[in-house]
């Protein structure tokens, strides 16, 4: 099975940060953007194993170590 290549689609580098909620409880993780001035978390997908890590960086070509982890 073959999985497509996520199309690249931009985000506003200088009004957000991608980031990665995780819950203490859960584990859950979800990966998104925050906006800087506001704080406001946008959700864009849910982290279930290391392939969707991948596609969230591929897709909004974002650098692993410029991704912060929030609880």
């Amino acid at each position: 099975m073959f999985r497509k290549k996520p199309k690249k689609e931009p985000y506003n580098k200088e009004e957000q940060k991608p980031v990665i909620r995780s819950s203490i409880c859960t584990g859950e993780k979800v990966a998104g953007f925050k906006d800087l001035r506001t704080g406001k978390f946008t959700e864009v997908m849910l982290i279930r194993n290391d392939k969707d890590m991948e596609e969230f960086l591929e897709k909004y070509d974002i650098p692993a170590e410029e991704l912060k982890k929030e609880w």
